[in-house]
């Protein structure tokens, strides 16, 4: 195939060749892409009924569970499907749609973790300027950049992928549509284009990561300062779910795209996929819920209201 204009589907890894793997590669699947969205559901719906979490860091919970869900949702649908139905199709127009989301999500998410970096910078370091710093026009446009950051990245990203000839066929090495997959079936020349943009998008990923590291250690320094243990205890379970929320999205990430290509193979890029694209989003509600006893509150009135109404 010369170039893109002639590819009007592309053909997706398949996780397995036998059926009975295919079958359980869907259950697996729907059981995880139903707890991430019952957890990130209920989570969404607690914050929004209860009044007393409608505080800007649980607003930004909220903001992360409806990216969390996106993200998943752009992934595992189309890979259950085609387990279930024994296919790898996916339409040109639809890899393209699916590449979009995608980075349009996982973009946004990065921003809005650092947002809530700075978030917890304020809250712990400037405890008496918190009100005046994040108030509520103040965290909706902050929110709001997050998800129009991620928005811009993936609609450069996308328009520059989709753009480039094909030469290499149209068999994609993933279960779902990414750059890197895309960019191998690309002609050398045309490939070179895009490296400057995703030069460019590392740079910006760097920033943010040093924002958040040197957030965090003005916080722990903060933190050490407080005289009462129970002070420390209090500050410090207010950040650690984000930093462990931080710590497994930029882990699996990079992992996913910086490990050496001598330990690269399909089947372990399929692992890692799957590690950066599908458990942050279904595991992040747990480790929210599991550290705020606010949350855990909340949820929990919520299931009794529910029950209540019920009978």
């Amino acid at each position: 195939m010369s170039n893109g204009s002639s590819i009007t589907q592309f053909l997706l890894l398949a996780f397995a060749d036998t059926r009975e793997l295919q079958l359980l590669h869907f259950w697996l699947f729907l059981g995880i892409y139903l707890a991430a969205l019952l957890g990130n559901g209920l989570i969404i719906t607690t914050i929004a009924c209860d009044h007393r979490l409608h505080t800007p860091m649980y607003f930004f919970l909220l903001n992360l569970s409806l990216l969390d869900l996106g993200s998943i949702s752009t992934t595992l649908p189309k890979a259950m499907a085609n387990s279930l139905w024994d296919t790898r199709d996916i339409s040109y127009a639809g890899c393209a749609a699916q590449l979009f989301l995608f980075v349009f999500f996982i973009s946004a998410e990065y921003c809005l973790l650092t947002v809530m970096a700075y978030d917890r910078y304020v809250a712990i370091c400037h405890p008496l300027h918190y009100g005046t710093l994040l108030g509520s026009r103040a965290c909706v446009h902050m929110a709001a950049a997050a998800w129009a950051s991620g928005f811009l990245n993936a609609l450069l990203h996308t328009a520059n992928t989709f753009s480039l000839p094909l030469c290499h066929g149209n068999a994609v090495d993933q279960f779902f549509c990414e750059i890197p997959q895309i960019l191998k079936l690309s002609c050398l020349d045309a490939y070179l284009r895009e490296v400057g943009l995703i030069t460019f998008s590392a740079f910006v990923f760097l920033g943010c990561f040093v924002f958040i590291v040197v957030s965090y250690v003005e916080i722990f320094r903060a933190v050490l300062r407080i005289p009462s243990e129970q002070g420390r205890h209090k500050a410090f379970s207010t950040c650690l779910p984000h930093l462990a929320v931080v710590s497994l999205f930029i882990s699996t990430g990079i992992f996913a795209y910086l490990k050496p290509p001598s330990i690269s193979s399909p089947s372990l890029d399929l692992v890692v996929a799957v590690l950066y694209s599908v458990v942050p989003p279904a595991v992040n509600p747990l480790i929210y819920s599991m550290r705020n006893q606010e949350l855990k509150d909340a949820l929990r009135k919520l299931a009794q209201w529910m029950l209540f109404h019920r009978q």
